[in-house]
């Protein structure tokens, strides 16, 4: 198959003007730095991104902050593991003011047969991934509550949720537990006008998939889609502003894929 190009970026049309914003694992060049990028570019009036690593955190910072205004871009450091450094991520953003949107991007995965997969394997991902989801959702999900901003929750699940893969089963676990906790959660935070919701990415090509992932099996994985390419990280992050957007005002529980896989 011939892949599909690319199409042509689509700029910035207010839909978040603003809004203040969290994104979680927004440092690097995945989808958690796209969709901080799409914020901005859609007119957020602040976004606070973190990350576990720090060096690229500041880089990204500096970056955002000289390319759409020191004072719109905050960032601090935040390991989801760990309940009072998602309450220290918080409480910073909540600087800028209280908050309206919070991207729950963190995640990890990894390969392993279910044979040879330890317990301090299935673990991690699952206390990054889904727990650290959790607990953001949790905490947010609490503010956005005691400050009556009828917010919005969007989470990063994943099509391996739904489609076996192999080498895979701590991380489609997770992901499927991202799924079924955006659906319950949603329910919990209507009464609050807060909305929760999902993206489920097939394929995002970025350079740190790139480097962990064989040309072989990404070549293999480009093949299972019907445009016969990967997303680019922003593709996703347009799905998550629209899920963060009043265009999707009636939307809560639900989880968007975000794919052109075949059927």
């Amino acid at each position: 198959m011939i892949p599909r190009p690319t199409p042509d970026y689509v700029p910035g049309h207010g839909l978040l003007d603003g809004r203040r914003a969290v994104v979680t694992a927004a440092a690097g060049a995945g989808i958690g730095l796209a969709s901080a990028i799409r914020c901005l570019e859609e007119g957020a009036a602040s976004v606070v991104i973190s990350d576990t690593h720090e060096g690229r955190l500041a880089a990204a910072h500096a970056d955002l902050a000289e390319r759409f205004g020191a004072e719109r871009v905050l960032s601090a450091p935040c390991n989801v593991t760990r309940e009072e450094e998602v309450q220290a991520l918080l409480d910073h953003a909540e600087t800028a003011g209280p908050i309206d949107l919070m991207i729950n991007n963190a995640g990890l995965g990894g390969t392993a047969s279910i044979l040879d997969m330890t317990d301090e394997q299935w673990s991690l991902v699952l206390d990054v991934t889904l727990t650290g989801t959790f607990r953001c959702v949790r905490e947010v999900g609490r503010r956005m509550r005691d400050a009556g901003t009828e917010g919005v929750i969007v989470n990063n699940a994943s099509v391996i949720g739904w489609r076996a893969q192999e080498g895979q089963a701590h991380y489609a676990a997770a992901k499927a537990g991202v799924m079924a906790l955006t659906r319950s959660a949603a329910v919990d935070l209507a009464q609050y006008g807060i909305r929760v919701n999902a993206v489920s990415p097939s394929l995002a090509m970025h350079p740190f998939l790139e480097k962990v992932t064989s040309p072989e099996l990404l070549d293999e994985l480009k093949s299972r889609e019907a445009f016969g390419r990967g997303a680019e990280p922003w593709e996703v992050a347009n799905v998550m502003v629209f899920l963060a957007s009043a265009y999707s005002s009636y939307m809560t529980g639900e989880v968007v894929s975000v794919s052109s896989q075949h059927a």
